[in-house]
């Protein structure tokens, strides 16, 4: 009887993926109503503790990653802007003493308007941070009240105006269907994004995820459906003519900007993830597996103390691994080449054949056999795309 293990990746890897590195700061100064990230409230940050903690993870998850070379870093959270500019670089200090951090490696932090300046963003490009991702929602007063930010529309402003001073590559964070927001001022969010030239820019419908404040009381006055279509359509067309590349369903990049981090996650390479409720996928010769640390942050660094850290780890099955993929690379609007899913998943693609043939028939996907590629209906419907490769499916 074959190995039950080596089974899941069927006849094995033969070269392991991009590996990158994820570390979550978890705290934000105020809980938002829509956020269903692992994020507390700050009522005092203790620093130098957590990153204790990071840095002792990381060197218990060395055995996981031996010999490999991490191509890239995202700080995520929470809000990593709170965090010193001292901080940070003792985090990267730590990441370049223990691992094979390439040299040029895309190093991007998140950080909101409301928590940064210029003295704190010149730290943390000096502590070797390349990319910065500010989370400005939106440039309009009641829409980030209705949002429950802590800034407001000159703080967005002007947290622009020092993230475009400081880094080459940054990404202004924007979102659309917004309560009360018209069609209008969704494009007038964009063109207030646009005048500071962001070699990225984000832009996501707000979603109504089920365990948050947003979830549970609906806000009044949502765009209805045919509102939010047309909201995202024109974003479309003013980025495209501003020369703004739609590589993934909500990113757009002028060229030479993507961001690697996301991009490594789309085409289903691997990551460590360090930090309270980080979560990792990485690949084994014999087997792919997802881990997820501890969700409470003080809980998280009372078991990194105990080596019981790592709340959760799962071998991916033969049976998850077609939509597992499926549901990273068809996010692509280029989507990516065929051979890439025998490749990271070490199956041939021959398994998803039926759902394959069923998403060409239904438009979804394009007939050509070398790439898998989601045909523009496949962008506007991708849920339903992406339902064909479910396991029973």
């Amino acid at each position: 009887m074959a190995d039950p293990v080596v089974r899941f990746a069927g006849k094995g890897l033969a070269v392991p993926p991009p590996l990158s590195l994820y570390i979550h700061l978890p705290w934000c100064v105020r809980k938002c109503p829509y956020c269903d990230f692992n994020s507390h409230a700050a009522q005092s940050l203790p620093e130098t503790a957590y990153i204790d903690a990071l840095l002792a993870d990381l060197e218990h998850a060395l055995p996981d990653i031996w010999g490999r070379r991490i191509h890239s870093v995202f700080f995520g959270g929470g809000t990593p802007s709170l965090f010193s500019a001292e901080g940070i670089d003792r985090i990267l200090g730590g990441v370049r003493t223990l691992t094979q951090l390439l040299p040029g490696a895309e190093i991007t932090l998140e950080a909101n308007p409301g928590t940064v300046e210029a003295g704190r963003f010149a730290g943390f490009r000096n502590a070797g941070v390349t990319r910065v991702s500010l989370g400005i929602q939106s440039f309009n007063l009641r829409h980030l009240a209705a949002l429950g930010r802590i800034h407001d529309a000159a703080e967005a402003c002007r947290a622009a105006e020092l993230v475009a001073t400081h880094f080459d590559t940054f990404n202004l964070d924007l979102m659309y269907a917004l309560p009360g927001q018209s069609l209008d001022e969704a494009v007038a969010d964009i063109e207030a994004a646009l005048c500071y030239q962001p070699p990225h820019l984000s832009a996501y419908h707000l979603t109504l995820e089920p365990n948050t404040p947003f979830g549970h009381t609906v806000p009044p006055n949502l765009p209805d459906d045919d509102v939010a279509a047309d909201m995202q359509l024109a974003i479309e067309s003013r980025l495209a003519d501003a020369g703004m590349q739609h590589y993934e369903t909500s990113a757009y990049a002028r060229p030479g900007h993507v961001c690697r981090h996301n991009l490594n996650y789309w085409q289903f390479g691997d990551y460590l993830g360090i930090g309270a409720g980080a979560h990792s996928k990485l690949s084994f010769h014999d087997r792919i597996v997802r881990q997820m640390r501890v969700k409470h942050p003080q809980q998280y660094m009372d078991a990194v103390r105990a080596c019981t850290h790592v709340a959760v780890i799962r071998t991916l099955t033969r049976d998850d691994l077609p939509f597992e993929f499926m549901m990273n690379a068809l996010r692509l609007n280029e989507g990516v080449p065929a051979a890439l899913f025998e490749e990271r998943t070490g199956l041939p693609l021959i398994v998803s054949k039926n759902a394959l043939e069923r998403a060409r028939e239904k438009g979804l996907l394009e007939t050509a056999h070398t790439r898998l590629k989601p045909t523009l209906q496949g962008q506007r419907f991708l849920n339903d795309l992406l339902e064909l490769f479910l396991p029973g499916e």
